[in-house]
């Protein structure tokens, strides 16, 4: 493991990394900080809380030169709330050194109030949103990038999610001549791909793996959604829980908010967290999360990324995500501090690989539906259940391998009465299986007409 001392940092730096409590540098920070000294582009893809915050702040702490007066870094996030998180662990850099300033530029706030700020001085270090620092660089030229030579993404797939990697290209390509980029996510998109190419010179790919364990006061739980939406099994199994809180994970963006509509429609107290909401709308849902206003809240993987409250009992993850970690995140945000949860998993028959892969990697998934006011439990998933064809031919073939070793007179005939009295039993069953269905929907019928002579 790398020490701070390997670094050849200024006294204004070590006293940075003194003040924060660092005795060495976590993996990432031992990866990037010497990377970034050197100036190379790095892309670095780990997980909340591996201290990859500080993996930039300790460089720009050494890079940044307070005697130049113009900005020379700019460090994006794609929520107001992140970047607060951000600006509060740089603001003991201007602490440490009080002729280093940054700022905090974010929307939700009136511009003209940025614009006196700028107009008086300019930060060395910009911290905000991609759209303010667009508007306040492009739009009203109060903020001076052109010069800024350090561009840092944090949280680049949640700002490809939240649809703000436009206002990120908008900028940067009217930023130094020779930029510096550095990317921060946890995973690498394909989409993202395009815009790394287009600002980031033969990058250095650093990934570390957080090797997240399997909490086992989690139960898990397959349910089959068979022809159904998810919604509707959703709607079907309400009855058979009852959560604190239940965090409904989804895929999309788009299937979150289509999923919360059709909750709300059926008169479900439901709440959203996802990329298509407007950020006033986020720090709402975030608050009523957090003061337990909701006891449903359907939300993306990476919206709920800010989530950490210990009153999740349930989760129910609406198919599986492509990358399967992503379902270990979604199944941990219950079973905290001590107490057990239970992680519920709609699937259809296209994600089968995906189970089989959670089950090799040591999942356990019970196999259950909700069914007449009452959870069943089904086969083992994976198991092959065996037909009524299948059924019918191992009676057959267990009547052939009967046969003594010494043969009857006439044990033909009574073999073939045999098989013909199977094939008889099995008709009568499904006689009888079919008069049930029609009696079925001969009662689903009779109510539909009387709630219809109700209305």
């Amino acid at each position: 493991m790398k020490k701070f001392e390997e670094y050849n940092l200024k006294e204004k730096t070590k006293e940075f990394i003194r003040r924060n409590g660092f005795t060495e540098p976590t993996p990432i920070q031992a990866e990037v900080i010497g990377n970034m000294l050197r100036g190379k582009d790095v892309i670095g893809l780990s997980k909340t809380g591996t201290g990859k915050t500080h993996a930039y702040l300790i460089p720009l702490m050494e890079m940044v030169d307070p005697s130049i007066d113009h900005p020379q870094a700019v460090i994006t996030a794609p929520t107001r709330e992140l970047a607060a998180q951000i600006f509060e662990k740089a603001k003991v850099m201007s602490e440490v050194d009080p002729s280093l300033r940054i700022k905090l530029l974010i929307g939700g706030r009136e511009r003209s109030k940025d614009e006196a700020m700028l107009a008086k001085e300019q930060p060395h270090i910009v911290i905000g949103t991609p759209g303010r620092i667009r508007d306040l660089f492009l739009n009203g030229g109060s903020l001076r990038l052109d010069q800024a030579g350090i561009l840092i993404v944090d949280e680049a797939d949640m700002t490809l999610e939240y649809g703000f990697l436009d206002d990120v290209d908008a900028f940067a390509g009217r930023m130094g001549e020779h930029l510096q980029m550095l990317a921060f996510s946890a995973t690498m998109p394909d989409q993202l791909k395009p815009f790394i190419r287009k600002y980031m010179h033969h990058p250095l790919t650093i990934e570390i793996g957080d090797h997240v364990r399997y909490n086992p006061n989690v139960k898990h739980v397959l349910v089959p959604c068979y022809h159904h939406t998810y919604a509707e099994t959703i709607l079907n199994m309400l009855p058979g829980f009852q959560p604190y809180v239940c965090l409904i994970f989804c895929n999309t963006r788009q299937e979150a908010a289509q999923i919360a509509e059709s909750l709300r429609d059926a008169g479900v107290d439901v709440g959203e967290l996802h990329g298509d909401m407007t950020s006033r709308k986020r720090k709402q849902a975030m608050k009523s999360l957090e003061l337990g206003m909701h006891k449903y809240v359907v939300c993306t993987d990476l919206a709920a990324r800010g989530i950490d409250i210990d009153m999740v009992s349930h989760v129910i993850s609406c198919g599986l995500p492509q990358d399967l970690e992503y379902y270990v995140h979604r199944a941990g945000r219950t079973g905290r501090a001590g107490s057990s949860g239970t992680c519920y998993t709609l699937y259809h028959e296209s994600d089968d690989a995906a189970i089989r892969s959670l089950m090799k990697m040591g999942i356990h998934f019970d196999h259950m539906r909700w069914h007449k006011d009452s959870w069943q439990q089904l086969h083992p998933y994976g198991q092959r259940r065996m037909k009524p064809d299948d059924e019918l031919e191992k009676k057959i073939a267990m009547i052939y391998t009967r046969k003594s070793q010494k043969v009857k007179p006439g044990y033909k005939k009574k073999r073939a009465k045999k098989i013909e009295m199977i094939h008889r039993h099995q008709k009568r069953d499904l006689i009888r299986a079919k008069i049930r269905e029609e009696k079925k929907a001969m009662y689903k019928e009779r109510q539909i007409a009387k709630n219809k002579e109700k209305a």
